[in-house]
C-alpha cells in the first residue's frame, strides 16, 4: 500500500506523520511551533519531525498543509500565525531535503480533501471543511472539485467580516471571524487560554463561525459544514449547538435553511490526513475530485 509523508504547519505546533493511501497512520509525532522564531529555527523544527519519522523509507511523496496565504502550490508561504516565514520557500525546501516529490496546499483545504476522502464529508460533493484553532481556515468543495482561486488562496473564511468594526485582525481588516473567534483572539479577549474559556464565550466562538457559514451558505449553495480544529472539537456541544442557532438565523433561502454544522470525522488527526491527501491526490491526477 502506497505510504506519503504528511507534515502540517501550525500556529501552535508542527506534525508529522507516514500515511498509507487508505488514511490510516502509520506512526505521528508532534512538536510545539517555535515562538519568536528566525525563518532557519522554524525549518529545522520540521526538518528534525520529518528525519524522526522511522517507517518512510518507502513514501512517494510529501504532503504539507500550513497555514497561508501563500504562492499557487506552496511555492513560498506566508502564514499570518507564523510571523517568522514571508514569502518562505516551502515546496522547494521540502523537495530538496527530502528528494521526493512534494506538494503544499492550506491547511484548511488539505483539510477539506481529507474530509471528502475519508471523513464526514465523504460521498458529499457540495461542502465547506473548516479549522477553528489558533486561527480559522476553510476550504470548499463545489461539485465536487475543490475550489483552488486564482492564486490558490480559495476557501479563506477566516476573513469573513462578522462584527463590522470589530477587532483588528492580523489580516489588516476589522471584525474578521478570525480576530473574533479563533483561539488567539479568545485568549486575548479572556485573558485565559483558549481551553478556559468561559461558557458565554464557546458559544459567542460558535455564533460568529455560524455567522461565516451562513454567509458562505448563501452564496455558494451549501447545505454541509465540516469543523475541526482544537477549539471547535474542545468546545463541542455549546460551539456546534451555538453554530447551527445561528446558521438557522442567518441562512434563510430555501436551499440554505437547511444547511448544517457537523464535527470533522478524522477528529485531531485531520489535519496529518489531510495534509497526505494533498499528495495522493497529486500523485493521481485522473482521480482527482
Amino acid at each position: 500500500m502506497t505510504r506519503v509523508i504528511a507534515l502540517d504547519i501550525g500556529g501552535t505546533k508542527l506534525s508529522v506523520a507516514t500515511v498509507r493511501s487508505d488514511g490510516s497512520i502509520v506512526e505521528r509525532f508532534d512538536s510545539p511551533t517555535p515562538a519568536h522564531s528566525s525563518p532557519a529555527t522554524m525549518w529545522e523544527t520540521a526538518v528534525a519531525l520529518i528525519d524522526s519519522l522511522q517507517h518512510a523509507n518507502d513514501a512517494v511523496a510529501v504532503g504539507c498543509g500550513c497555514g497561508g496565504p501563500m504562492a499557487s502550490g506552496g511555492e513560498s508561504v506566508s502564514p499570518l500565525n507564523i510571523p517568522a516565514w514571508r514569502e518562505f520557500p516551502l515546496r522547494g525546501k521540502l523537495i530538496e531535503h527530502t528528494g521526493l516529490p512534494s506538494f503544499v496546499d492550506n491547511d484548511a483545504k488539505a483539510l477539506a480533501l481529507g474530509e471528502g476522502a475519508f471523513g464526514a464529508a465523504r460521498g458529499c460533493s457540495n461542502y465547506i471543511a473548516m479549522v477553528v484553532s489558533t486561527g480559522i481556515g476553510g476550504g470548499i468543495v463545489l461539485d465536487g472539485r475543490l475550489l483552488d482561486g486564482s492564486t490558490g488562496n480559495a476557501g479563506h473564511i477566516g476573513h469573513i467580516i462578522v462584527e463590522p468594526d470589530g477587532r483588528l485582525c492580523e489580516c489588516g481588516a476589522r471584525g474578521c471571524v478570525e480576530a473574533e473567534a479563533s483561539g488567539t483572539a479568545i485568549a486575548v479577549i479572556t485573558g485565559v487560554l483558549a481551553s478556559e474559556a468561559p461558557e458565554a464565550m464557546r458559544a459567542h466562538c460558535g455564533t460568529m463561525v455560524g455567522r461565516a457559514i451562513a454567509s458562505v451558505a448563501n452564496l455558494l449553495d451549501l447545505q454541509l459544514a465540516v469543523v475541526s480544529g482544537s477549539v471547535a472539537l474542545g468546545y463541542g456541544e455549546s460551539f456546534f449547538r451555538a453554530a447551527n442557532d445561528e446558521i438557522a438565523l442567518r441562512a434563510c433561502l430555501d436551499f440554505s435553511k437547511t444547511t448544517k454544522v457537523i464535527p470533522g470525522g478524522l477528529s485531531a488527526d485531520g489535519p496529518l490526513i489531510g495534509a497526505a491527501t494533498v499528495a495522493l491526490r497529486a500523485m493521481e491526477p485522473t482521480k482527482r475530485s
